[in-house]
């Protein structure tokens, strides 16, 4: 595409989405008003599925189609930076340097705070359909949780620790989940991510249907993203060598400085 051809895209495109925000801005409800047509519709749906986190509603029921979208640009996002951090011509990888000092007090904070972060994940995803939470958030717990193994320790242990390709199947598996829950919705109840399965009782941990699977799905695919992603920054920044005529000038920046 030549350059002409992509400002007329970018003016077309800017054209677009100036005026869609300006259409929305004029029909806008007055600031302060008592009409909340999108608000009292969400609350009465998140009852209707026995649903008390009516975020989790919205995200996981009334609006599912977007938040697969949003689990879709995720997923997106972390191949383009694989592919982007893939190894290029002259460069090669090296073995971790066990180099560098944890002082013992960081050792003791991990030891102490790593466990309560996976368990503290585990149950926003759980509840994230009764209290404030869900896959996204608990996701990226766990996932920090697990990365506070490699700040109290050495880069080496935490890649034993940390199965790579574990994770990246963690990723898909979440993927495939949730679009497989929502085509049973679609045989099951008669359209694409219904919620088919019985609501039970507002506020216990079997309730809101489809909705506390969708968020299991997520949780793990969130994982299994952050981790993925990370990793391929870790190996990137500690494992891999650039280019020789760019190597003699960071290798004196470089040596006894990093703790991998």
């Amino acid at each position: 595409m030549t350059r002409s051809m992509r400002m007329v895209v970018l003016v077309i495109g800017v054209a677009f989405v100036g005026t869609a925000l300006v259409w929305a801005a004029l029909y806008m409800p007055g600031f302060g008003g008592d009409w909340h047509p999108y608000r009292d519709h969400a609350a009465a749906a998140a009852l209707a599925h026995a649903t008390a986190n009516v975020v989790s509603s919205v995200n996981f029921d009334q609006r599912a189609l977007d938040t697969f979208g949003e689990e879709s640009i995720l997923l997106g996002a972390v191949v383009g930076v694989a592919v982007l951090l893939r190894p290029v011509e002259g460069e090669r990888r090296r073995k971790p340097k066990n180099t560098g000092h944890v002082l013992d007090s960081t050792r003791l904070l991990v030891v102490l705070a790593a466990p309560v972060a996976l368990i503290l994940g585990i149950d926003v995803v759980a509840h994230g359909a009764i209290t404030p939470g869900g896959g996204f958030q608990g996701g990226v717990i766990l996932a920090t949780g697990l990365h506070l193994l490699y700040v109290g320790g050495r880069y080496s242990a935490f890649d034993r620790l940390r199965p790579l390709g574990l994770f990246s199947q963690a990723e898909s598996i979440g993927v495939i989940a949730f679009a497989a829950i929502a085509a049973s919705g679609l045989a099951a109840g008669g359209a694409w991510l219904a919620n088919f399965v019985q609501h039970g009782t507002l506020a216990q941990l079997a309730s809101s249907g489809t909705v506390p699977l969708l968020s299991g799905a997520v949780g793990l695919a969130v994982t299994g993203s952050m981790v993925v992603l990370v990793a391929h920054f870790l190996e990137q920044r500690l494992l891999v060598w650039p280019p020789r005529s760019e190597e003699s000038a960071s290798a004196k920046g470089d040596e006894g400085e990093e703790r991998i």
